[in-house]
């Protein structure tokens, strides 16, 4: 068995992984990334790259190359209201500039952008087709991980700290017998694509989200194409699917009849991709020698589409408490508890705002009783000046976000 050794192990090349290495290594730091995948071509993963992230970027010396990346923009989150008309309750465009809006990116883009970033870095290393299998253990500490690659070569990697960035369905997590406390969800969420023709392409991108009945259905406008997400009873999937291709046209083309003429690029169930959607949060985010963060620590529901930038900043705080401890080679369960009391208060108050729009819209959707954004807030929107700048802050830079350490900082 091959045996490696690293000053940080991450496992997972997600947002989070990807973050966490390049601020790392720009510290000086041997940081070692494991991505179970042989690259990051995989749909639908969340492609929203929030103000708060956007300014982190050009913080890192890194914006002119994210902004020649694909993306459109996104500005406000507009809701249907009764008379058939839309009314506006998050207006990104309020915020300052230039971080006034939501970048819409394709997730591989980002991560094999960061890649790059992170591998011009002399410290930093990334293991494609590498999927983490377990933890290493002196005693109670945790001392590295076990391997193995997609030939079958199987491994061990020490490391004086392990970092799992291995999302909502946590390898290590379970390994390191932590169970977080999950949070009621009433839907998960079916994910396909729909074309745009010639004539829609130069409109902008927004989120538009449409109930009739007991369904409900949210459409991104992306640069070439709709992104669409159907939502669903939670534990659904089997009976919906089971109802065939032709019967969820119907239903898409129901709630969104300008879709009707597009629907039959639907050929099969198979290009409508599930989310199984979790809302949880554990109540300790570190064991002796391994922290977790991003969906291993708290899975986030889409609401908001917040998941992504939450898991960036936990890793970009993370990095700024936890360089100089490893510099020293003395990091402790201490600074390890330093990272989740500076993380797990605005993470609790997203999933509180999550947990709202869950009571507001899904549910009263799925009684067939959702009609609108509630008056109050349809009245505040349109006559309470600045008002729409709110629920835009709150989802664009969260309650504490956080900047790039002097450290990792670049000049463009």
């Amino acid at each position: 068995m091959i045996t490696e050794r690293t000053d940080v192990l991450a496992s997972g090349g997600g947002p989070a992984g990807m973050m966490l290495g390049l601020i790392l290594a720009r510290a000086g730091i041997k940081v070692t990334v494991l991505e179970k995948h042989g690259d990051f071509l995989r749909d639908f993963r969340g492609d929203t790259v929030h103000p708060s992230t956007i300014r982190l970027i050009d913080e890192l010396g890194l914006g002119e190359g994210f902004r020649a990346l694909p993306q459109s923009r996104l500005e406000r989150v507009a809701f249907p209201t009764p008379d058939g008309g839309q009314t506006t309750l998050g207006d990104f465009g309020r915020l300052p500039g230039p971080y006034n809006y939501i970048a819409l990116v394709p997730q591989w883009d980002l991560l094999n952008f960061l890649a790059k970033a992170a591998g011009d870095e002399p410290g930093f290393s990334l293991h494609m087709n590498t999927e983490v299998t377990g933890l290493l253990r002196e005693g109670e500490k945790v001392v590295g991980v076990t391997y193995r690659t997609a030939d079958g070569a199987e491994g061990e990697i020490r490391a004086e700290l392990t970092v799992a960035c291995d999302g909502r369905h946590s390898t290590l997590r379970r390994d390191a017998g932590l169970v977080p406390k999950e949070f009621p969800v009433p839907f998960d969420v079916w994910w396909f694509r729909l074309p745009k023709w010639q004539n829609e392409g130069g409109a902008p991108a927004s989120i538009l989200p449409v109930s009739k009945g007991n369904e409900i259905l949210l459409s991104l406008n992306r640069e070439d194409f709709y992104q669409v997400a159907y939502f669903i009873p939670k534990g659904a999937d089997a009976q919906r699917r089971a109802e065939g291709i032709e019967r969820f046209r119907e239903r898409v083309a129901r709630l969104r009849p300008d879709f009707a003429d597009r629907v039959d690029h639907l050929e099969s169930m198979d290009q409508v991709f599930m989310l199984d959607v979790k809302l949880n949060r554990l109540d300790r985010w570190y064991t002796d020698g391994l922290l977790l963060i991003g969906d291993a620590a708290h899975a986030m529901s889409p609401a908001g589409g917040v998941g992504i930038n939450l898991a960036v900043q936990d890793a970009v705080a993370a990095a700024a408490i936890l360089a100089g401890p490893l510099r020293r080679h003395a990091v402790t369960r201490a600074d390890l508890a330093a990272v989740q009391r500076r993380r797990q208060r605005p993470t609790a108050i997203m999933q509180a705002f999550q947990r709202v729009i869950q009571r507001a819209v899904f549910e009263s959707a799925f009684q067939g009783k959702f009609a609108g954004p509630p008056t109050a807030l349809l009245w505040l929107s349109r006559v309470v000046p600045g008002f729409r700048t709110l629920p835009a802050r709150l989802v664009g830079f969260g309650p504490r976000p956080e900047h790039a350490p002097a450290f990792a900082r670049r000049r463009p």
